[in-house]
């Protein structure tokens, strides 16, 4: 309704002000598991952390009535296979904005355990965000550059080390675990100076998937593999997204089995493993890039039949 009535740069900054609203009120119910998590004693840490997730759930159910109110046209949704709230899933995705955060929040609300990323470390000390994502026990990664690690061959264990610890947490619970294998946001400059085989994707970094998969494999029921297709307009994705541009953008995602040779293997110092784990996540990655290409010359509001839609 309101992206027909008003101005496409009215209709973001109100659906932006209504995302902050609710962000901030978000907050003030998850502060007291944040303080309470802060107590050094396990069982108090658990249910506090537990309690941070039932607040995002209610969260991801308030931001999809908001993206309604504003946003009136429906994404076109291809969900292929089925999932289950109750199992753990690895979910992996294109990735090109912030706003692909929010669609997996979104799309897989209540259908699959609360999705959890891998973030930057510098992201814990985001006021708000970043408590809240830390008391839901989401991955920090530092992310060394190549410089760093050459000179300190050590620093290259510590995000696999980070991985482990954060998927142990993990194994008494369900959760929907995101690695955006591409390690950063896509664009033609990077994909060029990363000199990808890809025309839509960069090159996949399979290192911490692997780990995941090493730390808790027997516990995903799947893996869910995300192809996010936008509308090209000329603005930034998320500006573009939230002026509603991007009301019939197309989402699809392929549940299937995780090879149960590459579940548990030594990706490290096993050459011919992590050269098989490496080809699954290439062709992975060859079949996306051949999918985004079909999906982004379809014309996105054409009819699409999905297994689900909404």
């Amino acid at each position: 309704m309101f992206s027909i009535l008003l101005p496409g740069f009215l209709v973001g900054a109100a659906t932006f002000l209504a995302m902050l609203a609710l962000l901030i009120v978000t907050f003030v119910f998850l502060l007291p598991g944040i303080l309470l998590k802060l107590i050094p004693y396990v069982p108090l840490q658990r249910a506090c952390s537990r309690y941070c997730v039932g607040v995002a759930i209610q969260w991801a159910a308030t931001s999809q009535l908001i993206y309604r109110i504003f946003h009136p046209k429906q994404w076109q949704v291809d969900i292929r296979g089925k999932l289950d709230s109750n199992r753990s899933y690895l979910l992996v995705s294109n990735h090109q904005s912030m706003t692909d955060i929010l669609l997996l929040f979104d799309v897989l609300h209540r259908r699959v355990p609360l999705p959890r990323f891998f973030l930057k470390q510098q992201l814990m000390y985001v006021p708000i965000i970043g408590m809240g994502c830390w008391a839901m026990d989401f991955p920090f990664m530092k992310r060394h550059s190549k410089a760093a690690v050459a000179a300190n061959p050590a620093l290259r264990h510590e995000d696999l080390e980070a991985t482990r610890r954060s998927c142990e947490i993990f194994r008494t619970e369900p959760v929907t675990l995101v690695n955006f294998v591409e390690g950063t946001r896509f664009s033609e400059a990077k994909r060029l100076k990363n000199r990808s085989p890809y025309r839509y994707l960069l090159r996949p970094k399979s290192g911490g998937m692997s780990f995941a998969l090493n730390a808790m494999g027997d516990q995903f029921a799947g893996l869910i593999d995300v192809t996010v297709a936008y509308r090209q307009t000329g603005k930034p994705l998320f500006w573009s997204w939230l002026c509603g541009e991007q009301d019939d953008l197309a989402i699809r995602a392929d549940i299937s089995a995780i090879p149960a040779d590459l579940i548990h293997g030594d990706y490290e110092h096993d050459e011919e493993f992590r050269g098989r784990f490496q080809g699954w996540v290439n062709d992975l990655w060859t079949r996306k890039d051949a999918r985004l290409g079909k999906m982004l010359d379809q014309p996105l509001s054409s009819p699409v039949k999905p297994a689900h839609h909404f």
